[in-house]
């Protein structure tokens, strides 16, 4: 087994783990009305647009999403959260330097001996999920599932959904497709994201994410036997009939969405191995992106 599959396997255990911990770290996090920006690179970035969008959803106040290096200067915010697995990705630690004495910053990461430690106002470590692996599972999935309990939207049935995503066989005819294309709506916009992201590091894969909405607006065009597209969250009303009437393959996404991305994550290893690449080495990437200037 390589370290991503077994990484990507312990995420039900992780999560519940995580949910217990929520109240422990409420000091550290968003409270109700503040205005919060998240940052992250990569999968980070991914998480950070769920995280955003779920925020707003329920309410507690204007929320955005960056990539680290993309932050608007000078756009005021109560907090901003940067979610690193590695606690040592350039971009991450200068903004956060940038914000220090300015703007109230917590960092999520997953190493507890790297400079974050030094850079955010406050940290949360969560040890128990970081990774092996250069293509992020569990530590990703995790920091979400954190956040989603600090809003009180985490619950026992997305653990016994992450279980079914494990457990259960994927879709015949999913892992010989030679497209994948992923929709989400709302925070699931940023999941479909991570899922493509997924199955470009692990697989290679040709791999593209839209708002489900978007779908119909070019993207459809490329739809056709042989062709993938997978749904996290609740598909738009007729959507479903017109993807199978391209001949591709329409999977819908009847778990919890964060479920969903379990799956993907899944598939991303199993596309890997049907194509003779090793997921836990994927082409031209490390574990952390450090840039020296």
């Amino acid at each position: 087994m390589t370290h991503v599959e077994d990484e990507l396997n312990s995420q039900p255990e992780c999560w519940m783990r995580v949910a217990e911990q929520a109240a422990v770290h409420e000091a550290a996090l968003p409270a109700a009305g503040e205005r919060v920006a998240i940052v992250g690179c990569g999968t980070s970035f991914f998480m950070a647009q769920a995280a955003a969008a779920l925020r707003e959803q329920c309410g507690q106040g204007e929320t955005d999403a960056f990539a680290a290096s993309e932050f608007p200067a000078g756009r005021p915010y109560d907090r901003v959260i940067a979610l690193t697995r590695s606690g040592t990705t350039t971009e991450v630690l200068e903004l956060l330097g940038r914000l220090r004495g300015h703007t109230r910053t917590t960092a999520v990461t997953a190493d507890p001996h790297t400079p974050v430690m030094e850079s955010a106002d406050d940290v949360v470590v969560l040890g128990f999920a970081d990774e092996q692996s250069v293509v992020q599972t569990r530590f990703a999935t995790t920091a979400l599932t954190l956040l989603r309990a600090h809003l009180g939207l985490h619950s026992d049935a997305v653990v016994a959904d992450a279980r079914t995503a494990l457990g259960t066989p994927l879709p015949e005819g999913l892992v010989g497709c030679s497209q994948f294309t992923f929709l989400g709506r709302g925070w699931t916009v940023g999941l479909a994201n991570e899922a493509g992201l997924k199955m470009r590091e692990a697989s290679l894969a040709w791999t593209e994410a839209y708002p489900a909405m978007e779908y119909r607006h070019g993207p459809i065009s490329i739809t056709t036997h042989g062709t993938a597209t997978l749904m996290l969250g609740e598909a738009p009303e007729g959507l479903a009939e017109q993807v199978r009437g391209t001949g591709g393959l329409w999977v819908d996404g009847g778990l919890d969405p964060l479920a969903e991305l379990v799956r993907a994550q899944r598939l991303a290893v199993a596309v890997a191995a049907a194509r003779g690449l090793d997921p836990d080495q994927p082409r031209h990437l490390t574990r952390s992106v450090i840039l020296s200037h």
